[in-house]
């Protein structure tokens, strides 16, 4: 094999490089890629976005989220997780044949002290039961990778408000997450792998997986990365992972209630939202105001469904006029929220 650490804590330049280092370099043998990065979610290729995340709690903890290239359901990472990715010429493995791809990572777990590590059901690998790692696949031009999670010792509080999103709130045709019992795996490795760090770990598991001693051994298997490639990376980030056409506009048709009783009225809002963008918004309740709300409504037509492009339209209006006695923050934490 060959082998990458990559040197950034942002998942979006991370995932860049891997469908860089898949799509325009040629190995004469597989590829194995280690990263990992600060706190953020990322959803499948066929999911809705808003529909996987608790957005307002995403924001408050300044949680990156991005969409990946493979499809499965939305996870969680900070840097406590470490991630892997194996490449592949499409011909040497089957597609969905998560087993074949993880079992040398198992395998190396094992060495570590995880002997109950093991992989189960369509894309997991668990540790007495419960789940540790979810993976994916995705092929193209002819290669195939197939990336990981190992949760070492990730702050499990977060994931339950992160990725806590009400099912009665919003309906879409996008793939939902299926949510399993997690774990971290730092308590099942052998005592002397209990305290490493992600970087130690990850090293660890190199050596492992080469059967060195030391990454010495294993320079010339090392890729390199030039001005050119970085500058290629750098475009797939901005095109790609950091674009929100990509991370949000990507998302499949879905509707929105949105329903809250004021002292001053019960708002009800009813939205279809289109590639992210609100296609139609239907406002319901006794709510008082000399205007139509019928007005406002066309106005948030064709308007990004976030807090920013929702409130720019709600405080360039007198939203008095149609909800009397109702903050203009409180419409847009309605809308929103």
């Amino acid at each position: 094999m060959y082998w990458y650490a990559m040197e950034s804590h942002d998942i979006r330049r991370n995932l860049a490089t891997e469908q860089y280092l898949m799509n325009n370099k040629t190995f004469d043998e597989p590829l194995v890629l280690f990263y990992y990065e600060g706190p953020c979610i990322i959803v499948g290729r066929n999911q809705n976005t808003l529909e996987e995340i608790n957005q307002k709690y995403v924001e408050e903890n300044g949680i990156t989220v991005t969409r990946r290239l493979s499809g499965g359901g939305a996870v969680y990472q900070d840097l406590g997780n470490l991630c892997f990715s194996f490449v592949v010429d499409s011909d040497s493995e089957s597609f969905g044949d998560f087993k074949s791809f993880v079992q040398p990572v198992v395998d190396a777990l094992h060495d570590m002290g995880a002997k109950t590590a093991e992989v189960s059901g369509r894309n997991d690998i668990l540790v007495d039961g419960k789940k540790f790692s979810g993976n994916a696949m995705y092929s193209h031009g002819g290669k195939t990778f197939s990336h990981g999670t190992l949760m070492l010792d990730v702050d499990q509080d977060v994931i339950a408000h992160a990725l806590n999103v009400p099912e009665d709130k919003m309906k879409s045709k996008g793939i939902k997450s299926v949510r399993s019992r997690v774990t971290n795996l730092k308590p099942y490795l052998a005592p002397e792998y209990q305290n490493l760090t992600v970087p130690e770990f990850r090293d660890t598991l190199l050596k492992e997986l080469f059967h060195v001693d030391s990454l010495a051994a294993i320079a010339d298997k090392k890729v390199s990365i030039d001005d050119d490639d970085q500058a290629a990376i750098d475009k797939i980030y901005t095109d790609y992972y950091s674009n929100w056409d990509w991370v949000y506009g990507n998302s499949p048709e879905f509707t929105v209630k949105k329903r809250q009783h004021f002292t001053a009225g019960t708002i009800d809002a009813r939205l279809l939202v289109e590639a992210g963008k609100i296609k139609n918004i239907k406002f319901f309740g006794d709510f008082f105001g000399p205007g139509d709300a019928t007005e406002l409504a066309d106005k948030l037509a064709g308007v990004r469904y976030d807090k920013e492009s929702v409130g720019a339209v709600l405080n360039s209006v007198d939203t008095q006029q149609y909800f009397n006695g109702i903050d203009t923050a409180d419409v847009l934490n309605l809308l929103v929220d």
